[in-house]
């Protein structure tokens, strides 16, 4: 029974000397790095104009950059539910895609839909001219609209 109580104590010394040898000293505050920030949403968007009260608004669209002729194609389409929601509307009939964008040496940029120019609307040919400027990250202003064989069109965008 010497034995035993022995071998207990021995025991508990050993596993109370792990318990407290176990290598972490306490030390004072460690400052990391920032936290993170900037925005949450995806950083490419596209950006369309649609009309509200009879004026253009911009819209952005977030997702993965688009060509600009698919950009222009999300604009025939129109104002998603949410948007129309929100008072959004078109002013580009859908027959006007499908649309071709040509990116001219002297700045401007050449757009030509699916329908003569001269048929639309103002307010769709300003919808067609922002939208396909707004594409341009090097601020093109001047937007050539032309279709179906039509005279051209020259637009800037009034925002």
């Amino acid at each position: 029974m010497r034995w035993s109580a022995l071998v207990w104590a021995f025991g508990l010394v050993l596993l109370a000397g792990c318990l407290a040898g176990c290598g972490v000293q306490p030390s004072g505050v460690i400052r990391g790095a920032s936290p993170p920030s900037g925005p949450v949403e995806p950083s490419t968007a596209t950006t369309l104009h649609f009309v509200s009260d009879g004026r253009l608004v911009a819209v952005r669209r977030p997702g993965p950059p688009l060509a600009r002729a698919d950009v222009l194609a999300l604009l025939a389409a129109g104002p998603t539910e949410q948007e129309r929601a929100r008072g959004l509307g078109s002013e580009v009939p859908p027959e006007a895609a499908p649309f071709s964008v040509t990116r001219r040496s002297s700045g401007r940029m050449l757009v030509t839909a699916a329908v003569p120019p001269a048929g639309l609307p103002g307010t769709a040919v300003e919808q067609i001219v922002c939208t396909a400027a707004a594409t341009d990250p090097g601020g093109t202003t001047r937007v050539e609209l032309l279709g179906a064989g039509s005279a051209r069109t020259t637009g800037h965008c009034p925002g």
